[in-house]
């Protein structure tokens, strides 16, 4: 039986929620997975009666990241850009793989004509981060915890390099300096979350909070979220993701050169000694 990467369930007038479905493995992302829904958010934007979209996951994490087991092929026809040098030798072919199921997915939802929210909790781990910054809003549960520690396999950090509009320059520098989490309460504070809710209120306040924003005119929503994203490009948002993409793609080639593969393999274990020494968690003052 083939496996159920994601789940689309209508939970209100107006309201689609797509659930990413692969809990036993804490929601990594599979190619697969990454065009299933892809396709999910595509149909929901392309259907009248749909206003709102929510991005939910099952289990007790979000999403673990990027799932380095399977290979990085793609599991049907690019949708996203005009690459073709998918079979290339070398960094050639990973990065029209990553142009295309990375960088330019991202690209896309970011860029739904509709209001979309994020239901979030437990661990948001590097590629986490790329399913859950694309979208317009976040409601995250109090446990949840959010990481980059890409700088441990030999690269600047993930493809959607959106860490200082996300969390300011000096906080997003730490974060990937350091490898370490931050909290659902800091993250707020930093103006990336929106909410922070009980883990028995998520599903109910994001739902919530979605029936609300259906509510409102579908156009004017359209509007302004092109509205705030244009205001962002203007101060070079855009430009910022492309060039440090292409720094994440150097890495890659260089790893390539040096280790054989596009990540240093020491990283994973200065990953895992990290956490046993509780290091996975920022130890920030609370205010």
């Amino acid at each position: 039986m083939s496996e159920v990467t994601i789940r689309i369930e209508r939970p209100a007038n107006r309201v689609a929620r797509i659930v990413l479905a692969r809990a036993d493995k804490r929601n990594a992302q599979n190619p697969r997975m990454l065009y299933e829904l892809d396709r999910a958010l595509s149909d929901a934007a392309a259907d009248p009666d749909i206003h709102v979209i929510i991005l939910a996951a099952d289990g007790p994490d979000f999403s673990s990241g990027h799932d380095l087991s399977e290979p990085f092929k793609l599991p049907c026809a690019p949708v996203a850009t005009m690459e073709g040098a998918f079979d290339g030798p070398g960094i050639e072919g990973h990065f029209a793989f990553e142009c295309e199921a990375f960088l330019g997915l991202c690209r896309r939802w970011r860029e739904l004509p509709k209001p979309t929210i994020a239901q979030v909790q437990g661990r948001v781990i590097a590629g986490g981060l790329m399913l859950m910054w694309p979208m317009d809003l976040i409601v995250a549960s109090d446990d949840a915890v959010f990481s980059d520690p890409v700088i441990a396999f030999g690269a600047n950090g993930i493809e959607w390099f959106a860490h200082a509009f996300e969390l300011g320059t000096r906080r997003a520098k730490e974060l990937l300096f350091t490898g370490s989490s931050i909290t659902a309460g800091e993250a707020h504070r930093a103006g990336m979350v929106n909410r922070v809710v009980a883990p028995g209120r998520l599903e109910q306040e994001t739902l919530e909070l979605a029936e609300r924003i259906a509510l409102r005119p579908s156009l004017a929503l359209k509007l302004a979220k092109m509205s705030v994203n244009r205001s962002q490009d203007a101060q070079g948002f855009q430009l910022a993701i492309d060039n440090a993409f292409a720094l994440h793609s150097l890495a890659h080639a260089a790893n390539l050169s040096e280790h054989g593969g596009i990540i240093d393999p020491a990283g994973i274990d200065i990953v895992r000694k990290d956490a046993r020494n509780g290091k996975e968690v920022s130890t920030s003052p609370e205010p």
